[in-house]
């Protein structure tokens, strides 16, 4: 006579396996590609070339007992590819807004790129993040109190980041993140459930979440 197998406990759980598409905007120079290689790659090159067009790039992290995956796209700044990047809007649950804290002419044009947000993104509730970078400069022209009201103002999250020293990197996209889960509207349509191993491959916990100014 047979044995049923005894059900495995401990080692399966049932998690959600969440897709999500974040954007990357802001002039050019500001540190975009160097904020997207930080978090992706855990990399920074110096001398990184601005992008051309659009670049891509996925990462998986697992937030608020959910799988997901990130699709990020880092849009090119200069005024001559403008005409790529409203296709790109389409969909989008997240949006980084980013400027250099040591040019102000970084931050006046904030207002330009949030006027073209709201013409072409088609998620209206989408979660913005504004990130001040570069703060390893000793150069800063622009306060900590200045991107706070503008955040403010605006009804964004804040943070300042360095992608050399990595400082405020991760927890600016998981923050964000964050933030898009604890509303289902925005994604669950893209939601599947899956079972994936409790430990996986990665060996490691989620890290925690330090916080962001929730503003």
């Amino acid at each position: 006579m047979g044995v049923s197998p005894r059900p495995l406990r401990g080692n399966l759980r049932v998690m959600e396996d969440v897709s999500l598409k974040i954007l990357i905007i802001g002039d050019s120079g500001v540190g975009k590609s160097s904020l997207l290689l930080r978090f992706v790659n855990n990399t920074f090159d110096p001398d990184q070339a601005s992008t051309i067009g659009v670049d891509f790039k996925v990462k998986t992290v697992q937030l608020a007992g959910k799988r997901v995956k990130l699709a990020i796209w880092d849009t090119a700044g200069q005024e001559r590819f403008r005409t790529l990047t409203p296709a790109y809007y389409r969909g989008a649950q997240g949006v980084i807004l980013v400027y250099d804290v040591c040019l102000p002419d970084t931050f006046e044009g904030l207002e330009v790129w949030l006027n073209e947000l709201d013409t072409y993104a088609t998620k209206k509730d989408l979660v913005k993040m504004l990130v001040g970078n570069k703060i390893d400069k000793t150069e800063r022209k622009i306060s900590r109190a200045d991107g706070l009201q503008f955040a403010r103002r605006n009804s964004m999250l804040f943070i300042e980041s360095s992608a050399k020293t990595r400082d405020g990197v991760q927890e600016a996209f998981e923050e964000l993140v964050q933030k898009i889960l604890q509303n289902p509207d925005l994604y669950t349509e893209n939601t599947s459930t899956v079972n994936v191993s409790s430990n996986p491959s990665s060996g490691s916990e989620p890290p925690s979440l330090c916080g962001c100014s929730l503003v």
